[in-house]
């Protein structure tokens, strides 16, 4: 295997120390902490301790300049996201910036424009497009099982009163930043077509900053395809997490452990009857199901590729070292911030 790539982590809070050092362990034949930096120097202290040939940083930009350090992996505070990544781009590095990527789309673009001085540089932490049951469902809808799909709904519910910096506006907070990224990059690969048209709205319902802890966007494709997307810290009963509908059948997970189906078998139903402008019975429906035969299936996610969340950093040094595409192409995130910023806009909040 070629030379691990030395990582440098610059934020170690929730991110920095309780995502990016666990994903970088299932990977230790790959990867190499040798440098870190945080404003706390107790938090560094624990990197040492727990990393011996980590070396703790005076500052970013020591970190940045690094001889012993390949790739930033950016973790810090989401306003702080497009500075320290341009900045350590310019110094040569790799760089593996957290979501979200920008506040707004004129940080994006500051952002594309650093990318394009250094190609192939730049990678973008949307690691729920490894989400083993976003590819599965996606698998599912490729099969043709469900026909042509014609609404998705995406859903990620709890009810939690939240007071942390990520619950504040002038931290870049709120939950269109937080698990936003993650349900409209999804919502955008769903499409499978150019955005035709945005609705959003944003609410505070529980949560103790001035920040929404609720979002709805509705996304619309030139292929007329519709994508619902709801995030909330303030639904104390959860919708499912997917619902896909298709004009042959509905595709329904409550979590993501499991898939409900339940289709047409289009081979064993009958055609449908012909509509008649006629006067109908006194008695009867509005409609029959005769003739139609449903086959219905529960089946447990198993994505056939294996990936997992977790497992992005394998596709960093895929990238780096062996020169394969990276699952996420950087127009992609740009794109997310896009959307986000047109769901703000169109908010009253």
């Amino acid at each position: 295997m070629a030379d691990k790539i030395r990582v440098g982590i610059i934020g170690l809070g929730r991110a920095g120390w309780g995502m990016h050092t666990n994903e970088i362990d299932r990977f230790k034949e790959m990867f190499e902490i040798t440098g870190c930096f945080d404003v706390l120097p107790e938090r560094m202290a624990k990197m040492a301790e727990r990393y011996p040939g980590c070396k703790s940083h005076g500052s970013a930009q020591e970190l940045y300049t690094a001889t012993d350090v390949d790739l930033i992996a950016v973790a810090i505070r989401s306003p702080e996201h497009v500075a320290a990544a341009v900045e350590a781009l310019a110094t040569g590095k790799y760089v593996l910036i957290e979501k979200p990527l920008a506040l707004n789309y004129a940080e994006v673009l500051k952002l594309k424009a650093a990318a394009e001085k250094h190609p192939g540089k730049l990678f973008c932490r949307h690691n729920r497009r490894l989400e083993a049951a976003f590819l599965h469902v996606r698998e599912i809808i490729a099969s043709g099982k469900l026909g042509e799909v014609f609404e998705i709904k995406l859903c990620r519910h709890n009810y939690q009163r939240r007071n942390d910096w990520q619950s504040l506006k002038g931290c870049g907070g709120g939950q269109l930043n937080n698990w936003g990224p993650h349900l409209i990059d999804h919502a955008l690969q769903f499409l499978e077509c150019p955005v035709e048209s945005v609705w959003g709205d944003m609410k505070l319902v529980a949560a103790s900053g001035d920040a929404e802890d609720h979002f709805k966007a509705v996304i619309r494709g030139t292929n007329g395809r519709i994508i619902d997307v709801e995030v909330s810290g303030g639904v104390a009963i959860p919708s499912p997490v997917y619902a896909v509908y298709g004009k042959r059948g509905t595709l329904v997970a409550y979590n993501e452990k499991e898939l409900k189906l339940k289709y047409l078998d289009v081979a064993k139903c009958s055609p449908p009857p012909v509509a008649t402008g006629d006067t109908p019975p006194m008695a009867g429906g509005f409609g029959s199901a005769d003739g139609l035969v449903w086959i219905e299936e529960t089946v447990p996610v198993a994505p056939s590729s294996g990936d997992t969340v977790s497992d992005l950093y394998k596709y960093i040094y895929l990238a780096i070292r062996e020169g394969q595409p990276f699952p996420v192409k950087n127009d992609e995130a740009f794109e997310v911030v896009r959307v986000t910023e047109m769901i703000r806009k169109n908010s009253k909040f």
